[in-house]
């Protein structure tokens, strides 16, 4: 099992490679980068490029570890009892099984994407260690222990909200994905519009370029930004010409596909109005 690009995702020499080592490592594999630049898509493509399942477990703030293994509902194993519902008898009626028991009982070698991780308690990470190092756990209200038939490719998103533990570190091979250059990106963009004209895509890029270096940016625009803006721009058949701003009005054309707060907002119109002053 060797990843590559796909026809839908374009990843970097680096991020092949990271891949490829995680899975012989047998290791999780844990993703950083700027929001947008295709951690979570990631997963999607790696499972596409293995055929096999994804199975996704997006992580909350109130996420707990125990919740990926199983749940036990107990609430109605009573309501049942006062109801004199047979099943009562049987616990096994009454557990949930979690994405990891999922992917540790999937016939075929699945691809489990636990994402940002960083969103739930600190100790998420540490509740887990474990059951990802050993690619097993004990069920206690059965007695049981469910082992992975075959251990799934794990892939873990963190958006750096904050730092994660040091024993969990150690068993992860880490990756950041870093922003594409303006090959590696014209490459991403020539997957979802294949028909786009150079001289426009090298006016938009420039644009780009320039308001995503733009000195004192709260947040810089994303590849997935880069794309929402350009599609903007076909579907409104703007020109080069269009792209193009004015020193006393320097927001972009649809500037809301790539600034995404007030003060981002702001800084440019503060950028104009010092650009008018010295005119």
């Amino acid at each position: 099992m060797k990843f590559q690009s796909t026809e839908r995702y374009i990843a970097a020499p680096d991020l092949q490679v990271a891949v490829n080592a995680a899975v012989t490592l047998g290791r999780p594999l844990l993703i950083k980068g700027e929001p947008g630049t295709g951690k979570t898509e990631l997963a999607h493509q790696v499972a596409a490029s293995f055929g096999t399942e994804l199975i996704e477990w997006h992580v909350k703030s109130t996420t707990r570890a125990q919740q990926g293994l199983y749940e036990y509902d107990a609430v109605s194993r009573l309501r049942d009892s006062q109801l004199g519902d047979a099943r009562v008898h049987e616990v096994r009626n009454y557990i949930r099984k979690g994405k990891l028991w999922q992917a540790f009982e999937a016939d075929h070698r699945a691809v489990l994407l636990i994402d940002e991780v960083d969103k739930a308690d600190i100790e998420f990470p540490n509740d887990l260690l474990q059951e990802l190092d050993k690619m097993e756990f004990h069920v206690y209200e059965t007695g049981e222990t469910i082992r992975a038939k075959q251990r799934p490719v794990v892939i873990i998103t963190s958006n750096n909200e904050k730092d994660l533990p040091d024993a969990f570190l150690r068993r992860c091979f880490f990756h950041y994905i870093r922003f594409p250059d303006e090959q590696t990106l014209r490459a991403i963009i020539g997957v979802h519009f294949p028909e786009i004209r150079e001289q426009l895509l090298s006016a938009a890029l420039t644009e780009f370029f320039e308001i995503r270096d733009t000195p004192g940016l709260k947040k810089k625009p994303s590849t997935s930004e880069v794309l929402d803006w350009l599609k903007l721009i076909l579907a409104e058949d703007l020109s080069p010409e269009d792209l193009q701003r004015s020193p006393g009005h320097l927001l972009p054309k649809l500037h809301g596909a790539l600034l995404k707060n007030e003060q981002d907002v702001q800084l440019f119109e503060r950028l104009a109005f010092l650009s008018r002053g010295q005119r």
